[in-house]
Formats: C-alpha cells, sequence, structure tokens
C-alpha cells in the first residue's frame, strides 16, 4: 500500500516504514504529524475520490530538524563590474512514514477476509 501526500507545496510517495526530507514542519522530534492524502492505493484498488481520502489517515513522525546543502546563486552583469555571491540552505524537515491508513470501512473488510481465509483452513 502507498499513497500520495502533499506537504511544502509539493506532492510525496509514501509507503510505510519511508523516510524522506521534506520542508520544515514546525514540531519537535518525536511529534507525530498526520500528512493530507491525495491519492491511494492498497495494491487492489486504486483510491482518488476526495470524499474518501478524508477519511484516509498518513501518520508519520519528526525525526530532525535540520539545513539542507548550500545554494549558490550567482548574479553578473558583464562589462559592469557587478558581481554577487549569495548562499541559502534550505530548512529541513525529515520525516519517518508510521502507518499509511486506509478508510475504517476498508480495513475492516480487509480483517474479515483474512479471517475468512484462516478459517477454512484450521478445520
Amino acid at each position: 500500500m502507498y499513497a500520495i501526500v502533499t506537504t511544502g507545496g509539493k506532492q510525496y510517495k509514501v509507503a510505510t516504514d519511508d523516510v524522506l526530507n521534506v520542508e520544515k514542519i514546525d514540531g519537535e522530534v518525536g511529534t507525530k504529524v498526520t500528512l493530507p492524502v491525495v491519492f491511494l492505493n492498497d495494491g487492489k484498488k486504486i483510491v482518488t475520490d476526495p470524499a474518501k481520502l478524508a477519511k484516509a489517515k498518513v501518520t508519520a513522525e519528526i525525526v530532525e530538524q535540520f539545513k539542507g546543502e548550500k545554494q549558490l546563486v550567482f548574479k553578473f552583469h558583464k562589462r559592469k563590474r557587478y558581481r554577487r555571491l549569495k548562499g541559502h540552505r534550505q530548512q529541513l524537515t525529515r520525516l519517518k512514514i508510521t502507518k499509511v491508513q486506509a478508510t475504517t470501512r476498508a480495513r475492516k473488510a480487509a480483517a474479515t477476509t483474512e479471517a475468512a481465509a484462516e478459517a477454512p483452513a484450521a478445520e
């Protein structure tokens, strides 16, 4: 199962136990964060309906707050003796995806089918 979530104006494909770097999210290390879901694929069906996706959740844990690599910005006007060099380091957050959860109804249905599949094997 995987989902596509949005944060910081970008979209990321995530699955359980993935670690990804996103633009800074306020919070301390160890804080749980819920990310908005845009797309959900559980292996059998694809969900893109906004009403159903409102019930889906992707939970992540903040692992680290850090700065990215330095990006250099160089401005130059030829024959004018104009040169400017600036650097920028983006504030980033490292997230570990702890749970990709579909709607509660789909989860109950999956549990029911698993129980039904195991019952005949036990007899």
